[in-house]
């Protein structure tokens, strides 16, 4: 059986610019205001997963809790809610990163499920537990919408990494 062309695929190292504007991105995708849209997922989320499952040697816990403090700030919500949901998530994804990589995006998506609804339900804990109110059940659709997304944006995110495909009839890979 012949490997399909993306198998053959190898794949430059991440430049550390690349890790950080991608967050700065996603920080800034969170912030806009995009109205009332209960469902909308959390980007910060969503690309910091994706990095501690793809690089977790230089993008982990730290850069979670910082993250989280920014948007603390920036949702001007509880202190420390986001924190600790992006670490929470932080430590699932890099503990669960091989794992992982050894699934289609498609199966990796169901797994990214469970870390993102659980950073949620963390999030939603803490709301709950200084005496907020609870939000509409469409709030954790954004967890399924951002599990929904791991397929494109997998490929969005690998894309500056791919190496040109330069055919060699002398070299097996």
């Amino acid at each position: 059986m012949q490997p399909t062309q993306s198998s053959r695929r190898i794949l430059l190292p991440v430049r550390p610019w690349f890790i950080f504007a991608s967050l700065m991105a996603a920080l800034f995708l969170n912030v806009v205001p995009l109205g009332r849209f209960a469902a909308m997922p959390d980007w910060v989320a969503l690309v910091l997963i994706f990095w501690c499952i793809h690089q977790p040697q230089k993008v982990g816990m730290g850069a979670a809790f910082v993250l989280g403090l920014l948007m603390d700030v920036a949702d001007a919500s509880i202190m420390g809610q986001h924190s600790l949901a992006y670490v929470l998530l932080a430590f699932g994804a890099s503990v669960l990163s091989r794992r992982i990589l050894w699934f289609p995006l498609v199966q990796q998506a169901l797994h990214v499920l469970p870390i993102l609804v659980g950073a949620q339900v963390s999030m939603l804990l803490v709301r709950l537990a200084v005496g907020a109110e609870s939000p509409e059940l469409a709030w954790f659709l954004g967890g399924f919408i951002g599990a929904a997304l791991w397929y494109p944006l997998t490929y969005l995110l690998l894309l500056p990494q791919y190496r040109p495909v330069e055919r060699d009839e002398n070299r097996p890979i």
